[in-house]
């Protein structure tokens, strides 16, 4: 395999990743491109664990405080920031360090994100309604003539897929088998290794409800009030899906006590790192680190002195 031209260094939230990119900034020259769709946002510092003011001197991270928390950022955006970040670290000879856990990102960037498009549910309730009528069977049969590789793929009892493939070619006209290939084309035209960071689960929510009480503790509550005198905010914005900030926001709103706040927050979190891991299980070609932290700066020295 050719060496990378550029390094992914994912994980769960909590896991360590930070932590570890700035000590491997110490051994090599790195650019480090945060993959983190809450750290984006200005003002938004103590719930996103962002890297405080000295840590981001020594060792700064592209793409964060790039919005106001107002404003949306899509995978679309971050994929295009991305390739240019990396465009101009290699043109400068050293190695762009992509670091995060929007997952979402890191697949728009490694595998491209062309959007499919949205249900019509005129054209969704047709496809039921024959379905009701004529069968699943009929309808995989159908499949099979427009799109012969989907109907490959997907089983005639796999109804909700075979409803979406046949809604995507009534919607367009294009088969699913060629949406998906345009979106292969999209690659990344860099050559990119990815690395993990997957404590166990028990070390891992260890983990989060230490950082959680730091924060809370740092002032993650009145963080979230001047946020909410500084900009006009509801809970529709991307910004206040972050975890953690939508439950401070529902005490602040009166909806539940501070206590309650906390434990919900804490339960989010370790929601939010299980659909991480999850995502991170069925990753192509991931190598995940060992939990030894001197081992894992080992590690990656290993490797990236190969690329230096």
């Amino acid at each position: 395999m050719s060496i990378a031209q550029c390094l992914c260094l994912m994980g769960p939230t909590a896991s360590g990743k930070t932590d570890l990119a700035v000590k491997l900034s110490e051994q090599l020259p790195v650019d480090i491109i945060s993959v983190d769709s809450a750290m984006i946002y200005r003002g938004m510092d103590i719930g996103t664990a962002k890297p405080d003011k000295a840590i981001l001197a020594q060792a700064p991270h592209q793409l964060i405080d790039i919005r106001d928390p107002t404003e949306s950022y899509s995978a679309a955006d971050f994929r295009e920031d991305a390739l240019k970040a990396i465009a101009k670290s290699l043109a400068n000879k050293r190695i762009p360090l992509l670091v995060g856990g929007t997952m979402l990102y890191f697949k728009a960037l490694l595998q491209g994100l062309t959007p499919l498009p949205a249900a019509d549910e005129a054209v969704r309730h047709a496809i039921l309604t024959q379905a009701e009528t004529d069968g699943w069977a009929v309808l995989h049969a159908r499949l099979a003539e427009v799109d012969p590789a989907a109907a490959k793929r997907i089983h005639p009892n796999d109804t909700q897929r075979l409803q979406r493939a046949l809604e995507v070619y009534d919607v367009t006209g294009k088969p699913l088998t060629q949406w998906w290939a345009e979106q292969a084309a999209q690659a990344s035209p860099y050559t990119i290794k990815c690395f993990a960071l997957m404590p166990p689960r028990a070390l891992l929510h260890e983990r989060i409800a230490k950082r959680l009480e730091q924060m809370f503790l740092q002032g993650f509550m009145e963080e979230v009030k001047t946020l909410r005198a500084q900009y006009e905010l509801d809970l529709s914005l991307p910004a206040l899906r972050s975890v953690g900030y939508r439950q401070v926001w529902q005490h602040l709103n009166g909806e539940y006590d501070e206590p309650t706040a906390k434990a919900r927050a804490l339960f989010a979190t370790r929601q939010f790192a299980k659909r991480q891991a999850t995502w991170l299980k069925s990753w192509p070609n991931l190598e995940v680190l060992s939990l030894n932290t001197d081992n894992n700066l080992e590690q990656l020295l290993r490797y990236l002195k190969g690329v230096c």
